[in-house]
């Protein structure tokens, strides 16, 4: 149960921080805004962020559909 969690989590990280990444360019090109010239470490930072968020993401998702097939199934052992 335990791999599968984590094997769940990394994947759901990864789709989530491609969905994060999609999503910061599609708004930028809806709304063309000229940015302000980033730094390397700047740019670093964003990308940090935004892999931190998807992590948490998926964590939170992770715990929710497993917790609660968990108590489904100690529901249905009464």
């Amino acid at each position: 149960m335990v791999k599968t969690s984590l094997l769940i989590m990394a994947v759901l990280t990864v789709l989530i921080s491609i969905g994060l990444r999609w999503r910061e360019e599609r708004v930028g090109a809806l709304k063309p805004v000229p940015a302000p010239r980033r730094g390397w470490v700047a740019a670093q930072k964003h990308k940090l962020n935004r892999w931190l968020t998807a992590a948490t993401l998926a964590v939170v998702v992770t715990l929710l559909v497993l917790g609660g097939l968990h108590w489904l199934r100690v529901w249905q052992s009464e």
